[in-house]
């Protein structure tokens, strides 16, 4: 039987896409990804979350002075805008829970994944790429697309997050349950 969903009482049930229910205060804000009944793990994600987390600050920046939000409550590119393109490719794979009404969780949206920490970082890495690209393709250079797609060739989405997680030393053992 599920849980009572009372709003800022502590017993909000986020419904997994695995089928599973998490506790919303179940979802600590330094969880990367937690094991769960179902046998598998699921990233975690939370709009507190740096980008950084995923991609580097200078990305970071380039995507900030590139893109234009929509929303006056985020005026520029943050965490929130990732998963929404996650959510978007994956909308079956993605649940998200807008917390702001519960002041003691410490963070007001959380999203969480059919999928664990690494390959949600591994997908990321592929949609911004994909983001990127399509921006490239908008230039006003005949060269640049060609030169982008050139320099992707070389570019391992893999390799990338190993090397990205072992700098921001995101390892495997620092899954929370």
């Amino acid at each position: 039987m599920a849980e009572p969903r009372v709003p800022g009482g502590g017993g909000d049930v986020l419904e997994l896409p695995c089928g599973e229910e998490k506790r919303i205060r179940d979802l600590d804000m330094g969880m990367r990804e937690f094991d769960c009944a179902c046998g598998e793990s699921h990233a975690v994600v939370m709009d507190i979350h740096p980008p950084d987390r995923f991609i580097p600050e200078f990305l970071v920046e380039v995507l900030r002075e590139a893109i234009e939000t929509t929303s006056e409550e985020m005026p520029e590119f943050d965490t929130p805008h990732m998963l929404g393109i996650v959510l978007e490719e994956f909308p079956q794979q993605v649940v998200s829970e807008d917390v702001t009404e519960d002041h003691d969780v410490g963070y007001s949206m959380v999203w969480v994944t059919d999928f664990d920490s690494r390959r949600l970082h591994e997908i990321i890495v592929e949609l911004i790429v994909e983001l990127m690209e399509h921006a490239v393709s908008h230039s006003e250079d005949p060269n640049a697309t060609a030169e982008f797609e050139s320099q992707m060739l070389d570019f391992d989405v893999q390799e990338f997050v190993d090397q990205y997680r072992d700098q921001r030393d995101l390892s495997a053992d620092d899954v929370y349950v």
